[in-house]
């Protein structure tokens, strides 16, 4: 079983940048592949960017590429979400997310993670 913990949230103005980290503790990290989803006030939650286990593939939703940036360190238990160019519309509750499927699996929706962290508040100002 893996716990996750997200940090890294706040208020910054559009155009701004902000790194969110994701503190994974438990066994066996580097077998998941892991991922970051976001979920607005009155919406669904979607995906946002994914990562596989060995950092080999990324996956980013179309409104973020070019913007966001997703990494992890196996060794330190950690993956982050560089965000930069930052726009109101960005104004989520942001989650990390874990699992043992193919990150491939979790940007085409046709499964999601097994674990789930708590959530970081990221807001953008016009």
């Amino acid at each position: 079983q893996v716990q996750l913990v997200e940090s890294g949230g706040r208020l910054v103005q559009a155009g701004g940048s902000l790194r969110l980290s994701c503190a994974a503790s438990g066994r066996s990290f580097e077998t998941y592949s892991m991922a970051w989803f976001r979920q607005a006030p009155g919406k669904e939650r979607e995906f946002v960017a994914a990562v596989s286990w060995a950092a080999f593939t990324t996956y980013y939703t179309d409104s973020v590429k070019g913007r966001f940036t997703i990494s992890r360190d196996n060794a330190r238990n950690t993956v982050a979400l560089q965000m930069n160019s930052l726009r109101p519309e960005d104004t989520a509750v942001y989650y990390c997310a874990a699992g043992r499927n193919s990150a491939n699996y979790y940007y085409t929706g046709v499964r999601a993670p097994d674990y789930w962290g708590q959530g970081t508040q990221v807001t953008v100002s016009s």
